[in-house]
């Protein structure tokens, strides 16, 4: 009799507790399987703005290999608008599916946390009634019983209850796993939420820019295709001057190599800063340099990477670094030069440069790290179409000046750049890693 009405009691405190949980449960599950379902629906949606942001990709390709004219700069400008648009569409996509999955976890979070407390009031339960049948030793327990039987039965019934609370403290060590591991994965959402929120921002703004773009380009060329011939060719020479002043001032600068100092040649050490890398000229003797001698100095050099790539493209910081200056040489007229640029400082001695720039995403001082995105493609500065030039620097040999400290005839006055020795260039091909 006692060892029934005992195990009945136990019984009792175990179950009953999960039981009044049971409507909770139902109604958390149902939601949260709703919400799966639109997560779902939106990653369908989501491949279909992939399929959109492609077929934008091949026209732009199409489109940037025919000769330049009015027309094709408009036809240009007109695709990038749709597919940044797209791109805007992706993120708002993410955004939407983002804050699904946290309160999918919120959710989930809450439904373990009632989960733990039931567990633990069964338990305390458990503790409670064990103690108040544990007060008397084993051979006190059995001299109070006259027949052997029922001691084992008195026995069995407190084993049994004792191995019920060792399989709720699993129980509840699993749930607190759990808990913690779900709280972590809300977190890395909510740093994704806000990434994304970054990302919204930028791309709204390379929107804002290509509009602005087309604007000038009619008002300008008065949409006639000799005025636009004309642009080009006052833009070719102011930036062919900036060039070469800029070669022959930094010949003149001093700097010797400590090879020590820096990585050994060939040591893949940077990823690339675009997932998509399609190298349209590459450092030192390209065939655009050996066409153009006079513009750097005399040499057939080019002092980096150029990428091809629509406007609005993500860049990745390619390995961990500080930023250390940002500028923008179109702030001061005809100074075609990179346009919106941003040099990063590099623990291992080197430096990079990217050019070209629609919109910086960085300030200088902020710490990246390896794949962030510090900011989007384009064509600002001098450019015959939108790309990523990348250049390298050994750290110690490139500083930040102003171009009236080189030489004014540039026209760029105030405006600011990387300048390094000609030793303090390096083939970025040497410590990217392989395609």
């Amino acid at each position: 009799m006692f060892r029934d009405t005992f195990l009945a009691f136990a019984f009792g405190l175990i179950i009953i507790p999960l039981l009044s949980a049971v409507p909770f449960a139902s109604a958390q599950t149902s939601e949260l399987e709703k919400l799966q379902k639109d997560i779902q629906d939106r990653g369908s949606r989501l491949q279909e703005i992939e399929k959109e942001i492609a077929k934008f990709n091949q026209e732009l390709k199409v489109v940037g290999a025919e000769k330049q004219t009015l027309q094709k700069a408009i036809n240009q400008l007109v695709l990038e608008r749709k597919k940044v648009q797209a791109e805007i569409a992706r993120t708002e996509n993410l955004i939407s599916s983002t804050d699904m999955e946290i309160n999918k976890l919120i959710l989930e979070i809450n439904k373990t946390e009632k989960s733990i407390t039931q567990i633990e009031s069964a338990i305390a339960q458990i503790i409670r009634s064990q103690y108040k049948g544990s007060d008397k030793s084993i051979v006190e327990l059995l001299l109070t019983h006259k027949q052997l039987s029922d001691f084992w039965s008195t026995f069995e019934a407190h084993e049994t209850v004792r191995n019920s609370m060792s399989v709720k403290v699993g129980e509840l060590t699993s749930l607190s796993n759990l808990l913690v591991d779900k709280r972590e994965e809300n977190t890395e959402k909510r740093s994704q939420l806000a990434s994304l929120h970054s990302q919204y921002r930028d791309q709204n703004s390379v929107l804002g820019n290509n509009q602005a773009e087309q604007s000038s380009l009619l008002e300008v060329t008065k949409n006639e295709e000799k005025g636009y011939q004309k642009l080009l060719a006052q833009q070719q020479q102011a930036r062919d001057l900036i060039i070469k002043e800029m070669r022959d001032f930094e010949a003149k600068l001093q700097f010797i190599l400590d090879p020590n100092t820096i990585p050994v040649p060939g040591t893949p050490v940077f990823d690339w800063p675009l997932k998509n890398v399609i190298i349209t000229q590459n450092f030192g003797g390209s065939e655009f340099a050996k066409r153009n001698p006079g513009i750097y100095g005399g040499r057939a050099y080019h002092p980096g990477i150029d990428m091809g790539t629509p406007r609005g493209t993500a860049i990745y910081a390619p390995l961990s670094g500080t930023v250390r200056a940002t500028g923008n040489t179109d702030l001061v007229p005809g100074c075609f030069s990179w346009g919106k640029w941003t040099l990063i400082d590099h623990a291992n001695g080197l430096s990079t440069l990217y050019a070209h720039q629609d919109v910086i995403s960085v300030t200088a001082g902020q710490k990246v790290t390896t794949g962030e995105i510090i900011g989007y493609t384009g064509n600002t500065g001098y450019s015959t179409g939108p790309h990523l030039h990348f250049t390298l620097y050994v750290k110690a040999g490139v500083t930040v000046r102003q171009f009236n400290e080189i030489k004014t005839v540039t026209s760029c006055g105030p405006a600011s750049t990387p300048v390094a020795a000609t030793e303090a260039y390096l083939d970025p091909a040497l410590y990217l890693r392989p395609l």
